[in-house]
């Protein structure tokens, strides 16, 4: 949350410590004023600053008598003594409100208030749009990017080169130099409170040059460079501190926010501008004063103080986890009011023990501890009135799909239809095989419901389901195309949820079946509980017995032809092989490129192996079709680009090799390794890497050494943010801008059993009580649909 100064960020007791010692050595050397190079009265700008007693002691110590000197130097270390305080049971307030500045006195505003009709100063409305901000609870919202402390800046002796590092002082000396034409280098030279000195340097920033005034006071951020004794920084920052060093400063003397600004848009005039907001809005609190106890809050008044102008990091981390806690929850409400199922009544099933005993004594093996406790999740909601809507989730190979059937079973003994909607042809003529399997026996009348059948075999699947006679049908879009009715459709069940669009789902919904999501893409505990904040969550997190883990080997592309040389040991042994190939340009004609370049090198590499080729330029049926070849082994080889199906089952190919392996996220290559490992034979994956990076190595290894697909997906949370991980699914995560899904599940938690209880017993949030918090959530929601919805 801090920005970087040179040895981290001090806390308020390590300032004290800082401070403790030059006063303690100077009382040590008889009160001579040496103890600090250029006087003690150095400290008051620096690590004096957060202690008032202390400055107040220590003023004109220059001209006290040694007797004085030795008084007022107790009087101050007697002021830094620690404190014994009984740590709160409760978040407690502190206040720490710059006073208003005179230009902004005046009434009370609205939050909704436009930010023109309120005097900010000449341009500000201008930038104020800039910044994409229109109303003060715009503004209040608009929270600052990182924190500086700037409570006491090091001395530069303390610099690295290469540190980033911030400086305060003021301009004694400037200097303008062209080198060459087109080139603009500003220099000017800062001496700090420590009456050290050191070169600021700006590279063609000409508009810079009208606040280097001699004598002015800035701050300054960025890379330092020692040349000996002497230390020079190229600024990437600065503000001019128009307070000066003994007036009221928002950007100094305390901790400080660092605000999303743009060129002509100063820091100060930001700051200022949040300042006024918050004196003249008086802020309410949409959270009753029993929600905050029951979650361990401060109100929103102490927060919003707290994240723009903190006391300290105790009030800044009391600020940040408020406004963590709303985020999550208007996220959560916003998600759970979209959702199809937000208040509807479902079908009631028994759903009893028996019955999925029965299921059970009917399969090949027994269910495994987790299934069976998922099972019970599933059964409990298919039980109750109101309408199921659960996710399930589980690494290849964890049993989803008999999990699933089961759930078909328990509808089919209550005379209720079941669906399960894949995403391509190939995924549902594969269930479509499993469902038969595991219901056939049971007298369940299992169809399929897919393009490539015939107009006449297509009517004929619809007849017999708007007639009853199919009890499970399985297909792909062709379920919600025109035609199709729906005899007594009782439970839905959709694979690989994130492939359908919103509309596609609500026409397979439209009889109110209860649902079942099946995804064999592990999710972070956190990011399925706001991407998927509509749905209840079930983790199968158990492999079956007996089977054989992939091994899996990370090598340098300098080592590729040694790998292919063990692809084609296993082609001779009658087994398959994948390669897949990766390119950082998304243009599929470079894709279809590179794809096609590969196989005719393997060709030549391998000349005994039969290659096969699938790419993204192809059409889903000729997917399917080099698929369905592959499958009846008339490749050796398959090479592709990214677009082999989740959840496609060729259980004799044994080898998955995957090209630039360091260009796909841990989730991802997690995902393409499970193409193998289907059947009883062992299984390899082989992760050629063309950057040989440190970094690059370190993050791969996780792979390497994990077969664990949901220790793998919190790796590539953590590694790459929930942007680049939630698919398609809109879900509003984007907007999360103190949100950290690698590290909030317990807030995440917490939000989406308030906004659970919220909707339970309001649905439409229309009691008065809630009216702010209802205004607040349409004020955070830029979807017209969602408005609608309430």
């Amino acid at each position: 949350m801090f920005g970087c100064y040179s040895g981290g960020v001090p806390t308020l007791s390590d300032m004290q410590e800082k401070l403790r010692r030059p006063l303690e050595l100077e009382l040590a050397q008889g009160c001579q004023n040496r103890a600090v190079s250029g006087g003690m009265e150095r400290l008051l700008d620096n690590f004096a600053r957060p202690f008032p007693k202390v400055r107040e002691a220590l003023r004109g110590y220059g001209d006290l008598t040694v007797v004085a000197r030795e008084a007022a130097l107790r009087s101050a270390l007697a002021a830094l003594a620690p404190t014994s305080r009984p740590a709160p049971t409760a978040p407690t307030r502190v206040e720490n409100r710059p006073a208003l500045p005179p230009e902004s006195d005046g009434a009370p505003l609205a939050p909704g208030t436009e930010l023109s009709r309120v005097n900010f100063g000449p341009g500000a409305v201008k930038k104020f749009t800039a910044l994409g901000l229109h109303t003060l609870r715009d503004l209040l919202h608009e929270y600052p990017r990182r924190h500086e402390d700037r409570r006491a800046l090091p001395s530069l002796a303390q610099v690295e080169d290469g540190q980033k590092v911030t400086v305060e002082g003021v301009i004694v000396s400037k200097h303008r130099r062209t080198p060459r034409p087109g080139m603009l280098i500003l220099e000017v030279t800062l001496e700090n409170a420590w009456g050290e000195r050191v070169k600021c340097t700006w590279f063609n920033q000409a508009w810079v040059e009208k606040g280097l005034r001699d004598g002015a006071r800035l701050i300054v951020s960025g890379r330092a460079k020692r040349f000996g004794r002497s230390v020079q920084v190229a600024v990437e920052h600065m503000e001019s501190l128009s307070g000066g060093a003994g007036g009221e400063s928002l950007s100094s003397g305390r901790i400080i926010g660092v605000y999303d600004a743009r060129d002509g848009i100063s820091q100060e005039f930001v700051r200022r501008a949040v300042q006024v907001a918050l004196t003249r809005v008086p802020i309410g609190d949409y959270l009753t004063p029993r929600w905050r106890a029951q979650y361990g809050l401060t109100d929103l008044p102490d927060a919003l103080w707290g994240m723009h102008f903190p006391h300290d990091e105790a009030h800044l981390e009391r600020a940040t986890r408020r406004l963590k806690f709303d985020e999550y929850l208007f996220l959560e409400l916003r998600v759970l009011l979209q959702g199809e199922d937000a208040v509807l009544f479902g079908k009631r099933f028994g759903a009893t023990d028996a019955d999925m005993q029965t299921f059970e004594a009917g399969l090949p093996f027994a269910f495994t501890n987790a299934q069976r406790r998922v099972l019970y999740e599933i059964a409990d909601d298919m039980r109750a009135e109101r309408q199921m809507a659960r996710l399930l989730q589980g690494d290849v190979g964890s049993g989803k799909t008999a999990v699933a059937a089961c759930a078909l079973f328990l509808a089919w003994r209550d005379a209720y239809q079941g669906a399960l909607m894949a995403p391509t042809e190939i995924l549902a003529r594969q269930h479509y095989a499993s469902l038969t399997g595991y219901l056939g026996p049971h007298g369940v009348r299992v169809g399929l419901l897919i393009g490539a059948l015939g107009q006449k075999a297509k009517a004929e699947v619809q007849r017999q389901i708007a007639d009853g006679e199919l009890d499970v049908v399985v297909g792909t879009q062709a379920l919600i195309q025109e035609g199709v009715s729906w005899h007594n459709l009782g439970l839905a069940v959709v694979d690989e949820e994130h492939r359908f669009g919103v509309m596609q789902r609500r026409k397979l919904l439209a009889g109110r079946p209860d649902v079942l999501v099946m995804s064999a893409t592990p999710i972070p505990r956190s990011l399925a509980l706001t991407s998927y904040g509509d749905l209840e969550l079930s983790v199968i997190d158990e492999l079956p017995p007996g089977r054989t883990p992939i091994q899996t080997k990370l090598i340098q592309d300098t080592a590729r032809r040694q790998s292919y040389g063990f692809v084609m040991r296993q082609i001779r042994e009658g087994r398959q092989a994948y390669v897949v190939t990766a390119l950082i340009e998304e243009s599929e004609t470079l894709e279809l490129l590179a794809a096609t370049q590969l196989a005719d090198d393997l060709r030549v590499l391998l000349p005994e192996a039969r290659v096969g080729l699938l790419h993204g330029r192809m059409s889903a049926q000729e997917k399917d079709d080099v698929m369905e070849v592959f499958r009846r082994r008339e490749f050796d080889v398959l090479v592709s680009t990214t677009v082999i199906e989740v959840g496609v089952d060729v259980p004799n190919a044994t080898v998955m090799v995957i090209e630039n392996a360091e260009r796909f996220g841990l989730s991802q290559l997690h995902q393409l390794r499970g193409r193998v490992g289907r059947g009883s034979n062992q299984s390899y994956c082989i992760l050629v890497a063309g950057e040989h990076s440190q970094k690059t190595r370190k993050r791969l290894k996780i792979i390497e050494d994990s077969t664990d697909g949901f220790v793998i997906a919190e790796a590539d949370l953590k590694l790459r943010g929930h942007g680049e991980l939630r698919g398609t699914r809109q879900s509003g995560l984007d907007e999360l801008r103190l949100g950290d899904l690698g590290s909030d599940l317990e807030i995440i938690e917490q939000a989406r059993a308030l906004a659970k209880y919220l909707l339970h017993h309001d649905p439409t949030l229309s009691h008065p009580g809630l009216a702010y918090l209802k205004s607040e959530l349409q004020a955070r929601s830029s979807q017209v649909a969602y408005r609608e919805v309430i």
